[in-house]
């Protein structure tokens, strides 16, 4: 590990606002914060969660344009995160937090109805497995733990692939669609909110590729299927992304 790395995670070991949690620990149940995320922040405003936040620049962004709602971002990458809870302490904002740890066990980490809504930002598409996904139903029937009954899930991303595949996971379970685009900058929706850019988006839009977005909602009630389809692999390559060409189920 570099020394650059050692200097962030030793930073953010004393950060109020950033909570680690490693799998063991998920795994044996001794979480503290669970529940208890109003409390921390001092209020009883809505939670929303940026899971995979990267860098932090959405969950940043967001929470210097609404005071009135807390905001948490989610990531297992210490380093990266590092930049956005640097910023927002720097900043002065107190409706942030930041939380290290494995997305897969998110529901370990927040109470029933205790979220308002999802934010999904360019995530790896995870085009060889779909419960990696984490627009697929194995992540949906996990955000129903914590997430209000008809809560907000919203997704950004540069893959076709992630796009085609949530837009099909929302049809085949009847879940209410708010939006839907697969130009988001060239349809002219991008308002305040959509307008935020992180560091890998400016990355795509340079490379020409357009940035899709779907926001839905999603009930309690409900059994959630997969959906049984053939969709067509992102044949580029990005910088985290191996390249892929032909067709793969997205089961």
């Amino acid at each position: 590990m570099s020394k650059n790395k050692l200097s962030k995670f030793a930073d953010m070991a004393t950060y109020p606002h950033v909570f680690e949690f490693p799998y063991s620990v998920l795994r044996d149940g001794n979480v503290d914060v669970k529940g208890k995320w109003n409390e921390f922040f001092g209020n009883d405003n809505p939670i929303v969660l940026e899971l995979g936040c990267g860098r932090g620049e959405y969950t940043v962004g967001l929470a210097s344009r609404y005071a009135d709602r807390n905001f948490i971002g989610v990531d297992i990458k210490g380093a990266r995160m590092w930049s956005g809870a640097t910023q927002s302490l720097r900043d002065g904002l107190h409706n942030v937090a930041f939380l290290r740890t494995n997305i897969e066990m998110i529901d370990n980490l927040f109470d029933t109805d205790e979220v308002d809504e999802v934010w999904i930002t360019f995530p790896d598409p995870q085009m060889k497995k779909a419960t990696k996904r984490l627009t697929s139903t194995y992540f949906m029937q996990r955000y129903r733990h914590f997430l209000k009954d008809g809560g907000l899930v919203h997704l950004k991303t540069d893959s076709n692939f992630l796009y085609t595949y949530t837009s099909y996971m929302v049809k085949a379970n009847g879940l209410p669609v708010e939006v839907m685009t697969n130009d988001l900058y060239g349809s002219g929706m991008a308002g305040d909110i959509l307008s935020i850019k992180t560091y890998y988006e400016m990355q795509w839009i340079e490379r020409g590729l357009s940035i899709r977005y779907i926001c839905f909602r999603l009930p309690h009630e409900g059994l959630l299927v997969e959906p049984d389809v053939e969709i067509e692999l992102d044949s580029y390559r990005s910088y985290n992304r191996s390249k892929r060409s032909g067709k793969a189920t997205s089961r």
